[in-house]
């Protein structure tokens, strides 16, 4: 009876008092299973500080609201996950804090998954204070999500995803299964850091649902996050479903807009929009049902179309949910657009997307017109808006819809960094005063650093040399980025092709002679960009090898975006075999600007920029700028430029092509030619070619494919060159180009 009764008094204590939670401080990969296995609510598995290699993170467990699992590192920030890694965790109330995934590339398509596998998702947990820096795949269109969210009543915050540069959304809230959706998630305070332009379609930094589960609501929120250069596509997020909130992020210079694509009843609130000039800035797309967008600043945006400061689609007839859907009972109130170059109405106007907006409002929204715009674009009726208690400061343009009413008012900055007009009585226009941009600091893991913006060629060390045996190619390796290598006069011979994997310059005084042996001089590798300066390069040393390039890059992908900068050479003698070209840009590589200026190019018979590798029309292309103005192009075989950027997609901003000031003489005739023209662009998006001379050589050729490419062409000589030749190849009406003042010669010679 005794020991019965002291039985019952340890059962009764160990209900009473609780049971301890273990801390596992593990220090391999098969510490981290085993202890994984053992876990108990309230539990913690802690990270030793270091490289953890390899290392596919699953994290199965269930915790308690009061006693959640934890997996954290012994150091925020001194735990790195490298090589081929990800995290997967699935069950309840789990948290998982402080790593970092950098140097590597998941093996799987997410590198943070809120499920464990597809029968095991996550409930009521939470990632905070992680970050994703850099961590591609090889292949630049290689397919995978940074975060992948499923589940119900998560929470992802304070997390930096920097530096996403393959194909494939940053961040993911999946709709696939029942469980997954009115989710109840919430993202926020996050810092998406810079994401550079992709080039292609899938470059979205936040997505929420897709088209397949457009009818479905997920009830996410999305708010206090930071866009820091998020430049990936014209969408920076997409939302694809239904009763979603977002609020109070800010988007700093980036590129795209916050687009409603899919789904109804989403709130857009109080979110700053930020472009400070920038191309392409664009602020709230507006598409489907019951949407409300209300209280968003936007200033200083550059983007039209469909990154205007506000687009309000068209839509289609009768759509299907993943197509678009007609715009009704859309409310647009209390927003102010300062500065901002475009508003657009009726958006993407066109046979298909003939529904204009129904039953929808405008009020309490304050612009700015005449020089600080916006100038509305109208691409349909908008008769199923109505307009009232809108304002604007300054003179209408033309084509400002009736319900806009001209105040005169003096706009100042307040605490906030915003702008307002100084008096009060005007309050009822606009945003609110009380709206609190939040802040770079605020965001994010607090102990990593954000990235600033720089020039890649600035920073570094000038090294001097002179001409001996193999100079170059050792200054080059042992060179930092940014370090500028400044040539003597005199020859220089190049026996190797140069590696090129950082940013490096290359620069002359105009006397300084380059020659070289092999099929190429220079390859841009990872990491690598290039600046010419002052050079002399000839060509006549090279052997007669298939796929001859002065410059090319790898022949495997390329991760990160690069340049190419050429001022003030000469380059000449690229021809010893038929297609020689200066410049050529190979599959899944992506240049962010090639500038050529005050440059001399002669006997060369390839083209000076090949960038015409991504054939298979996805949408895909491998340069965003071109820039060639003030250099002289004299017998030149092939095409000076050859852009290609093909398919339909609209989900991206170039290429952009710029040629002003140029002499072009015996340009594009070789007989190996196939294009027969001097310049190829296929697809260009945006193209200005200003002020240049053509002189016995092949006409410029410019194919319009999709969306709605600007296409200037003017005050251009062209001497016993044929007429330019504009094909509009999915467009059926009058051609898309402004061609005026330019002018051709028969027979003259200069």
């Amino acid at each position: 009876m005794l020991q019965r009764a002291c039985g019952v008094i340890i059962c009764l204590w160990m209900a009473i008092v609780p049971v301890h939670a273990t801390d596992y401080l593990v220090k391999n990969q098969s510490d981290y299973f085993a202890a994984e296995k053992k876990l108990q609510a309230g539990d913690t598995i802690i990270l030793s500080n270091g490289v953890w290699q390899d290392f596919e993170i699953t994290l199965s467990a269930k915790g308690t609201a009061e006693k959640p699992i934890t997996l954290k590192a012994q150091t925020p920030g001194k735990v790195i996950i490298s090589g081929q890694s990800n995290l997967r965790i699935g069950g309840h109330y789990l948290i998982v804090s402080g790593l970092v995934f950098k140097d590597g590339y998941s093996p799987t398509g997410e590198v943070i998954s809120f499920r464990r596998n597809k029968n095991e998702l996550a409930f009521n947990s939470r990632i905070t204070q992680v970050v994703v820096d850099h961590f591609n795949k090889p292949d630049r269109f290689d397919n995978d999500y940074w975060v992948g969210i499923y589940g119900q009543n998560n929470r992802f915050d304070h997390n930096n995803l920097v530096g996403k540069s393959n194909k494939g959304v940053t961040l993911a809230v999946r709709l696939n299964s029942a469980d997954s959706r009115e989710n109840n998630h919430k993202i926020d305070h996050n810092y998406f850091g810079p994401r550079p332009v992709l080039g292609s379609n899938g470059g979205e930094t936040l997505r929420i649902g897709t088209s397949k589960f457009a009818q479905y609501n997920s009830n996410t929120i999305v708010e206090n996050n930071f866009f820091d250069r998020t430049d990936g596509e014209v969408e920076i997020i997409s939302s694809k479903s239904g009763g979603n909130i977002l609020r109070g992020n800010v988007f700093f210079e980036s590129s795209g807009t916050l687009t409603l694509r899919h789904g109804d009843n989403n709130l857009v609130e109080r979110n700053v929009f930020m472009g400070n000039g920038k191309d392409h800035t664009g602020g709230i797309r507006v598409i489907n049902k019951g949407q409300t967008v209300r209280h968003n600043y936007m200033e200083g945006l550059r983007g039209s179309g469909f990154a205007s400061a506000l687009t309000v689609m068209n839509g289609v007839p009768n759509s299907p949910v993943n197509r678009y859907v007609q715009v009704s009972d859309a409310k647009i109130i209390g927003n102010s657009v300062y500065n901002s170059d475009v508003i657009t109405l009726a958006g993407g106007a066109d046979a298909e997307r003939s529904a204009p907006p129904i039953d929808s409002v405008m009020s309490g929204n304050l612009i700015t017109a005449g020089e600080d715009g916006p100038i509305f674009r109208i691409q349909d009726d908008i008769s199923g808006i109505t307009f009232s208690e809108n304002a604007r400061i300054g003179a209408a343009h033309a084509n400002h819809p009736d319900g806009i009413k001209t105040i005169k008012a003096k706009l100042v900055r307040a605490k906030n960094g915003l702008l307002y007009p100084r008096k009060s009585k005007f309050s009822k226009y606009g945003v609110p005063r009380d709206l609190k941009p939040i802040k770079k600091e605020e965001v994010g893991a607090s102990w990593y650093p954000k990235p600033a913006a720089a020039n890649k060629f600035d920073g570094g060390s000038d090294i001097a040399i002179t001409p001996s045996e193999g100079v170059i190619e050792k200054a080059i390796s042992n060179a930092k980025g940014g370090d500028v290598i400044v040539l003597a006069d005199g020859e220089y011979i190049v026996s190797k092709t140069i590696s090129i994997d950082k940013a490096i310059t290359l620069k002359g005084s105009g006397q300084t002679k380059i020659l070289f042996d092999r099929p190429s001089l220079f390859e841009i590798a990872e990491g690598g960009s290039l600046r010419l300066e002052g050079l002399a390069i000839d060509g006549e040393l090279a052997p007669d090898s298939v796929g001859n390039a002065l410059i090319r890059t790898t022949s495997y992908p390329i991760q990160s975006n690069f340049l190419i900068e050429m001022e003030g050479v000469q380059i000449s003698n690229l021809s010893v075999n038929k297609f020689f070209d200066v410049i050529k840009l190979g599959k899944s590589t992506f240049a962010d600007h090639v500038v050529i200026k005050d440059s001399k190019f002669t006997n060369i018979s390839g083209s000076i920029l090949l960038a015409a590798s991504e054939t298979e029309d996805y949408g895909q292309y491998n340069a965003e700028y071109v820039d060639i103005r003030d250099s002289n192009f004299e017998n030149i075989g092939g095409p000076i430029v050859n852009l290609y950027r093909g398919g339909r997609d609209e989900s991206t901003f170039g290429p952009h092509f710029d040629l002003k000031d140029n002499m072009l003489i015996n340009v594009g005739l070789d007989k190996n030619n196939e294009s027969k023209s001097a310049i190829v662009l296929h697809g260009a998006q945006y193209t200005k070619i200003l002020d240049n001379q053509f002189v016995a050589s092949a006409p410029i050729l410019v194919n319009h494919t999709v969306g709605r490419p600007q296409t200037r062409i003017a005050n251009n000589k062209f001497i016993s060159t044929p007429k330019v030749n504009i094909a509009e190849l999915n467009y059926e009406g009058e051609q898309r180009v402004i061609l005026n003042d330019n002018v051709y010669v028969e027979g003259e010679t200069e």
